[in-house]
């Protein structure tokens, strides 16, 4: 299992939106730096562990627990022309781009960027370097339990989890 740390804008898909969804489970589209991709085509499996951050808000950070429920698959939305995230040197038979699907298993208290640069476990984390503006990084299984302890998840593990925790 691996841990990974996804970012989004919580004003286009939050936490609670998620929660919300069929199955609580979304599509993780729209990701445009080659290095983030590749984590989703070539790294990521389902079961793996996702903090589910939100950025680019007022308080930015970690908002909840979720999963990678599918595997890589070509992101629909570099095909549609006119669209926000249309590439028009993709095509079908050569996409460029991927979207995995995510669960959310259960919303935790805002655990803020400022809290997290706190915590000494977490100084080595991607998330925390300067000039790191991925949206997707990996996480290791020390940050991912530092975090969880926080924020009073529970066990690390996933398996059996209610996202209304």
């Amino acid at each position: 299992m691996q841990y990974w740390l996804m970012k989004s804008e919580p004003d286009e898909v939050s936490i609670d939106d998620v929660l919300a969804a069929p199955g609580h489970t979304v599509s993780w589209f729209g990701v445009r730096n080659y290095q983030a991709r590749n984590f989703m085509r070539d790294a990521m499996r389902p079961g793996d562990g996702v903090l589910f951050y939100h950025s680019s808000c007022a308080q930015p950070g970690v908002a909840g627990l979720a999963e990678v429920a599918s595997a890589a698959y070509p992101d629909a939305t570099q095909f549609a022309a006119g669209g926000k995230y249309h590439d028009p040197k993709a095509t079908p038979e050569q996409p460029r781009w991927s979207a995995v699907d995510v669960r959310a298993l259960r919303k935790t208290r805002l655990l803020p960027l400022a809290e997290m640069r706190t915590i000494p476990a977490l100084e080595d984390m991607l998330l925390l370097q300067k000039g790191s503006r991925l949206s997707i990084t990996p996480v290791s299984a020390g940050q991912w339990n530092a975090i969880v302890k926080l924020l009073g998840a529970g066990a690390a593990s996933l398996e059996g989890s209610d996202p209304r925790v």
